[in-house]
């Protein structure tokens, strides 16, 4: 690892034993901790008393017989300056940690603290690594499901509202003008239009056109983690559309089918999928290529 690099996690407190070892053994280790503490000193937390030119000429140039000795200390002096204000810079940076899934794309995230995150689709999850144990909040926009290590208060931030919990599992969906919080461990806060609610474990929380509704659930995570889409009485037009994206496919079917459907089917078999959202409906379906599918009622 290059010296810079090295200097860089040393100001972020993410050397390995060998790389603090690595960085110890740097000709210039020392100066760099003495300028980190000179430049705190101008943090704007507290008041500092600046001498006398004059002392301050006696202090650092007892033997200033000419005019070369201060231009050589003033080169220096303006060296160290440079240098501490780009370290002080550095070190209080933020740290911006940013995550974004496609389409059929699912993506586990290991927060600081060990907290983990499965991203779902066509999703992004933002948050400030710098700061983390501090501040424990994030941004999302899509569907995300959380496993939070116990400890200080963490957020979620949505469009629609704000997440907050101690430590537990629960899912949240921010997409589309919806906002679906669902607790499936723990308690959970959540905070929207300067209201409250909260949520034990087995409990979900739906805001949809500024209502909210708060209702029981019975499975132990949300489906998507487990490669299955899960309707409702929604539409076959729903339907279809959410088959289509999953399989990279095709689907033809009659314009006149006007009917729901409540079920599921699973993400990874085609033929297990068609099977499970024509048969309940009396439908039939025939794969014509490897995108293109064509279903029909079940008495043509």
């Amino acid at each position: 690892m290059d010296k810079e690099q090295l200097v860089k996690k040393w100001l972020n407190n993410d050397l390995s034993k060998i790389e603090s070892r690595d960085f110890n053994a740097l000709e210039d280790a020392d100066l760099y901790r003495e300028i980190i503490e000179e430049v705190q000193r101008f943090n704007g937390n507290t008041n500092a008393k600046v001498e006398s030119f004059d002392t301050l000429d006696k202090k650092l140039i007892p033997k200033k017989n000419t005019s070369t000795n201060w231009i050589k200390f003033a080169s220096s002096l303006v060296a160290i300056l440079v240098v501490g204000f780009a370290l002080f810079t550095l070190a209080n940076k933020d740290q911006i940690s940013s995550f974004n899934t496609g389409l059929v794309q699912n993506e586990t995230i290991t927060l600081p603290d060990n907290s983990t995150v499965n991203l779902n689709e066509l999703s992004q999850l933002e948050y400030n690594s710098s700061n983390w144990n501090v501040n424990r909040s994030l941004d999302l926009n899509g569907e995300a499901f959380f496993d939070v290590e116990k400890g200080k208060r963490f957020d979620v931030n949505t469009e629609f509202g704000k997440v907050s919990v101690l430590g537990t599992e629960f899912n949240v969906m921010s997409r589309d003008s919806i906002f679906k919080v669902s607790c499936y461990e723990g308690l959970v806060q959540v905070t929207y239009n300067d209201n409250e609610v909260k949520l034990p474990a087995g409990t979900e929380f739906i805001l949809s056109s500024g209502k909210g509704l708060k209702s029981n659930i019975v499975i132990a995570e949300p489906y998507w983690l487990k490669n299955m889409s899960v309707f409702e009485d929604a539409s076959f037009k729903a339907v279809v559309e959410e088959l289509e994206k999953q399989y990279s496919i095709k689907i033809q079917y009659p314009s006149s089918l006007n009917v729901n459907f409540t079920g599921a089917f699973e993400h990874n078999n085609l033929e297990n999928a068609l099977k499970s959202i024509t048969n309940p409906l009396n439908l039939t379906y025939t794969i014509q290529n490897t995108n293109e599918v064509i279903i029909k009622n079940g008495q043509n």
